[in-house]
């Protein structure tokens, strides 16, 4: 695996996979934009990982907001003098039945999932271009390959970023590398944004079998660590005992 240092921008960096992410490959050397609406947590693991002799800095940042991911592009851009690597990791999952009704978290799903990872696309691609290198990594799902109740809209929007990634990665001549990591379940913060008490009562009994953060951050970092001529599509990681 190559060890050459990258400029790898993470959404979504504040927690669960995001900051496992960050850990890993500031470990690896690589030069780290962090970006997250809680800039707190941001400042603390930047904090970290400089005490342990990385490079990494920090930007409050809202997916949803397509302006917004254009400049903390263009920040990263400024700061380190290009984009190596785009992770589109920030994610939500709210899980109900569709009898609830409950629309107002199905569009923040869309606008998290799916929107949040093309506006990550949208700002980082021409940056790539210009340089003739890069690496988007999206983070789907396993709900991507599989459906369970009250994740009908949640495995939808995870479906829609492998299709995304799959048309983005036919688009390119080589230059340019598209992943998808798609973890089982995984421990993270996400269940803690489920409203519906039978849902959220489910999501406790599944996670009991939940992998660490950082298994996922070790297949992000293999991904990355590819030579150009390799490009790793997509790598699915779910606990060895599990049957999702």
């Amino acid at each position: 695996m190559s060890t050459i240092p990258k400029t790898v921008l993470i959404t979504g960096a504040s927690s669960g996979i995001g900051e496992a992410a960050a850990l890993r490959l500031a470990d690896d050397g690589h030069r780290l934009f962090l970006g997250a609406r809680r800039t707190e947590r941001l400042e603390a693991l930047v904090e970290r990982i400089e005490a342990a002799g990385g490079s990494a800095s920090f930007r409050r940042l809202d997916v949803t907001d397509a302006a917004d991911v254009q400049q903390f592009v263009a920040d990263a851009t400024k700061t380190y003098g290009g984009v190596d690597v785009m992770i589109n990791n920030a994610g939500v999952m709210p899980l109900s039945a569709l009898a609830e009704d409950k629309v107002d978290e199905w569009n923040q799903m869309i606008d998290v999932n799916i929107r949040g990872v093309l506006h990550g696309i949208s700002a980082a691609l021409p940056v790539m271009r210009a340089q003739g290198s890069g690496h988007i990594v999206n983070l789907a799902s396993i709900g991507a390959h599989t459906v369970e109740p009250t994740a009908a809209v949640y495995c939808a929007t995870k479906f829609a970023v492998w299709a995304i990634s799959e048309g983005l990665r036919k688009e390119q001549s080589g230059d340019i590398r598209v992943s998808v990591i798609s973890p089982g379940v995984t421990e993270s913060e996400l269940a803690e944004s489920i409203s519906d008490e039978h849902a959220r009562d489910a999501m406790r009994e599944y996670r009991a079998l939940a992998l660490p953060a950082s298994a996922i951050a070790d297949a992000i970092a293999f991904a990355i660590g590819q030579p150009p001529e390799v490009d790793v599509n997509e790598i699915i990681v779910r606990p060895a005992a599990s049957t999702h």
